[in-house]
């Protein structure tokens, strides 16, 4: 069955980037038609919602850009047409107040994403945005119609445009399972390899550690690696022990320059200052104090401020003749070498890196080789690290996608009367 709409444009992906683009095409009077594989849309997004629903961050928008990296030039183009302030203006014009946490973290004075969703996607059904549930994207057909799989078999459909905003391939279960990167590349289109982003890495553990303190957060502590060119880095934050090795914020933060280590050498380097507040002189006169009864473990939480956490890492590491040297066991928690060996798999990780290759598009986020076909959201090659960023340049690009597929129909239009 073909359905014929060749005045409607499809929006395939039913997420922030897919809702964002079929709004700006229904406000352009462009007839819509959005299409998920799920039940229903924003299933990421509600889970999102689950700790509090971080929309984007408060800090200044050359900081925020940014966050981004290699990608800082292109996504900054999508922030600087819809940047975190829009954002937030763009959720109070449906109801929503949005606060700034202590951390510069945005998120709705609800702290729920529920509302958020449901008051949008009842404006665009209100707009005429026509919702198609359960269709799972194939590709196209030899004649350019779009193939979708339905409960009810094959379905092919004819659109004067198509948004394609179909998720990286994190978190399968929700939709996002990344499926479509076959399609695309069978269809000439480049894309680089899916890759976890925002994720914990491994660590080869001995029992004793990844048992006793799996689970334990390390608060305060230093980050130091080194960049592709051998620059020295350094971040602080915190981050968490796991069965595997360590995850958290500072590791979704520096996940880019580990993942590029392991695939060159094997392993990632981390050096993690686990004192902070001290200089390794300064340690190592406090830890040279006569220790009397007090256990090493005990005397370590008393002149260097660690935790049990924190010692059981040093334990992990040293041996003992650094063990009974105060001024290599200061220069040890100063700079406690970890190996990294692989990050965990896409399925478990926040987000993706990799997808659809921002070379390959125009500034309209059209595939060059595909005209009247944009990309939009997770599935383009870009990362950023927790915090609202994800969130806030899926927004953006889906309205520059949505913007973009407008301006296209009008050209063509203007094409076909000329």
């Amino acid at each position: 069955m073909t359905d014929a709409s060749s005045s409607r444009v499809a929006v395939v992906g039913g997420g922030p980037a897919g809702l964002m683009a079929a709004e700006q095409l229904c406000q352009a009077g462009v007839a819509v038609d959005l299409y998920d594989a799920m039940g229903s849309v924003g299933r990421k997004f509600l889970l999102a919602g689950k700790g509090g629903l971080n929309l984007t961050h408060g800090e200044g928008f050359a900081d925020f850009v940014g966050r981004y990296g290699a990608s800082a030039t292109r996504v900054g183009a999508w922030l600087r047409e819809f940047d975190a302030e829009a954002l937030r203006d763009w959720a109070r014009g449906l109801g929503v107040e949005t606060f700034v946490g202590s951390s510069g973290r945005v998120f709705p004075s609800d702290l729920k994403a529920a509302p958020l969703l449901r008051r949008w996607v009842r404006r665009l059904h209100a707009d005429g945005v026509r919702f198609h549930m359960h269709h799972r994207w194939l590709g196209w057909r030899d004649d350019g119609a779009l193939r979708f799989a339905t409960p009810d078999g094959e379905r092919a459909v004819e659109a004067a445009a198509t948004v394609l905003a179909l998720g990286g391939g994190s978190w399968p279960q929700l939709g996002s399972d990344g499926a479509w990167m076959g399609v695309l590349a069978a269809a000439g289109v480049t894309t680089t390899p899916l890759e976890a982003a925002n994720c914990g890495f491994e660590c080869a553990w001995s029992e004793h550690l990844a048992s006793r303190f799996g689970g334990a957060p390390l608060k305060a502590v230093v980050a130091h690696w080194q960049d592709a060119d051998g620059t020295p880095r350094q971040r602080q934050g915190e981050c968490v022990i796991s069965g595997y090795g360590l995850e958290g914020s500072l590791l979704y933060a520096i996940g880019p320059a580990l993942r590029r280590q392991i695939r060159e050498r094997g392993e990632a380097v981390l050096q993690l200052d686990l004192a902070p507040g001290y200089s390794v002189d300064v340690l190592a006169a406090r830890l040279a104090a006569p220790r009397g009864k007090h256990s090493l473990g005990d005397w370590l939480r008393r002149r260097a401020g660690l935790d049990a956490a924190k010692c059981a890492l040093v334990f992990e590491v040293a041996d003992k003749t650094v063990l009974a040297d105060t001024g290599r066991l200061a220069a040890l928690v100063k700079a406690l070498p970890l190996s990294l060996t692989a990050p965990r798999p896409v399925a478990e990780a926040i987000s993706t890196a990799g997808g659809v290759a921002l070379d390959g598009l125009d500034d309209s986020l059209m595939l060059t080789d595909r005209p009247g076909v944009f990309c939009a959201g997770e599935m383009l090659d870009w990362e950023a690290p927790t915090g609202g960023y994800l969130l806030t340049a899926c927004f953006a690009s889906g309205r520059r996608a949505g913007l973009g597929a407008v301006a296209w129909l009008k050209s063509a239009s203007a094409a076909g009367e000329g």
